[in-house]
């Protein structure tokens, strides 16, 4: 993965400390606090979570202040650290989805993302887990995310973006009416925090009974700040890092343990699930593209010269970066020739007597690294008859089609599905296009076993019983149902 990100930034001589010594609980001590940490999560009424760079380490993203941190190595004049996959490939952690649940089930009210000036939480990852937007605030922007100045429009893009420091970006808001030019919305060092963003976080941080701070350094102002706020109203923070905090003395409980690996005998955030009786679901990646045909038949119509292209959703100059090469192969009776295409934009051109016959070009894409299928194959239709009648085969709208996919990969425990979800038509000139789904990466996290019994705590027992005699909401619900 490029670390393009921190190279892009100004350079700043104080960034705070950095070569930081890390520090983990022991295993019997970890079991006690998880455990802690789960009656305060059930028990809670207003959960904001607050993450730093730390939640993304086990994602291949590298960190920041630790020993080969980012900064770490910047500032000992070293090569930055490499990546295990391409930044745009990163899948969300058991931590990301851990985090969706809680907030689909009630628990958690509020996420706050933070890490000034690093790949983590600039990452996207939140996002793309599936945290609702309303729930969420970016306070120092996405690496994937443009914005629309003019109207607020936010674009999630599948390329990073070129630029950091809220620059125009060379595209343009697509929302009827506006066209407005969009900017990057990654904060370089002198640029203000977003008011929108801060302030909602401010306002859930002081309703919070919890504040729950995982894999941050607590380092930034006046990010660093925000969990504090929860503490006039008889709130309680809590801290998961590896790094000792500056905000460790006005915690209710710090725990010394990687966020999402293995320590001891179970995880963290997994083992916190396994005690709520709450499974982490796998994370599906949905990936879209374009098939654009366009024809023009010669000037006496006895021929068809046609152009099949392979493009981004996200506009003419976007790049495809999860699409490697496409091979194209023809029906034998079409007498044409094969074609790899390469270099992008990934387009083919054809000509075809002006009487042939529907027919279909077998294309198969190859995806770059960081998909966890290699390749996905699609027929494309051609029809030169075609209208602005041609729609999808398939039945039920956009979103529909895509948890379809999203399902079907689940029961499958494989990626690769692929459908049109989305049909238009332009008569002059004649061009049809298409806008493919298709899954590219499934992960699936191993559930923590539940931590045995520890210093007079009861662990959680089959009906759904949590540590202190109370019942998980799993349990709750079920009873009411009955």
């Amino acid at each position: 993965m490029s670390l393009g990100y921190a190279e892009k930034l100004s350079f700043i001589e104080d960034v705070g400390n950095v070569g930081m010594q890390e520090f983990f609980d022991p295993p019997h001590v970890l079991q006690e606090k998880v455990e802690r940490l789960a009656v305060l999560i059930q028990k809670s009424k207003h959960l904001v979570v607050f993450t730093g760079a730390g939640i993304s380490t086990s994602c291949g993203i590298p960190d920041f202040r630790g020993p080969k941190g980012i900064w770490t190595l910047q500032h000992q004049g070293k090569a930055l650290p490499e990546a295990s996959l391409p930044f745009h490939r990163a899948t969300p952690s058991a931590t990301h989805m851990a985090l969706v649940e809680l907030e689909k089930a009630g628990n958690l009210k509020f996420l706050i993302s933070q890490a000034r000036h690093y790949y983590s939480n600039v990452d996207g990852l939140h996002l793309r887990s599936g945290i609702s937007r309303e729930k969420f605030s970016e306070l120092h922007g996405n690496s994937f995310m443009e914005i629309c100045t003019a109207c607020g429009a936010e674009y999630l893009r599948d390329f990073e973006i070129e630029t950091i420091g809220l620059k125009e970006t060379g595209r343009r808001c697509s929302k009827a009416g506006c066209g407005a030019k969009l900017r990057d919305s990654v904060l370089d060092w002198e640029d203000a925090l977003p008011t929108k963003e801060m302030d909602l976080a401010e306002k859930h941080c002081k309703m919070a009974d919890v504040v729950l701070c995982l894999g941050t350094s607590l380092q930034i102002t006046p990010a660093c700040n925000l969990p504090l706020k929860c503490l006039r109203g008889g709130g309680k923070i809590v801290i998961v890092n590896l790094q000792r905090t500056p905000k460790d003395k006005k915690a209710s409980l710090v725990i010394h343990g990687l966020v999402d690996k293995a320590i001891g005998l179970f995880q963290v955030i997994t083992g916190v699930m396994s005690l709520l009786d709450m499974r982490i679901y796998p994370f599906v990646r949905v990936d879209f593209f374009e098939i654009i045909v366009v024809q023009a038949p010669n000037q006496d119509g006895s021929y068809v010269n046609w152009t099949l292209r392979i493009a981004s959703v996200h506009g003419k100059q976007a790049p495809l970066p999860f699409v490697t090469s496409a091979e194209a192969s023809f029906q034998f009776f079409l007498n044409m020739k094969s074609a790899v295409l390469v270099d992008q934009p990934l387009q083919l051109k054809r000509r075809s007597s002006a009487n042939t016959k529907p027919f279909s070009i077998s294309l198969k894409l190859n995806f770059s690294p960081g998909c966890k299928c290699s390749c996905a194959e699609v027929k494309i239709p051609v029809d030169f008859e075609m209208s602005a009648d041609s729609g999808s085969e398939e039945g039920g709208d956009r979103e529909s089609r895509i948890e379809k996919l999203k399902r079907q990969a689940i029961e499958e425990a494989a990626c690769g599905q692929i459908s049109v979800i989305e049909r238009r038509f332009l008569p002059v000139p004649e061009t049809e296009t298409s806008i493919y789904a298709v899954v590219t990466n499934l992960v699936e996290y191993d559930a923590a076993p539940p931590p045995p019994a520890s210093n007079g705590c009861a662990k959680r027992i089959n009906d759904g019983s949590l540590l202190d005699g109370t019942v998980s909401w799993k349990r709750r619900k079920a009873r009411k149902q009955r």
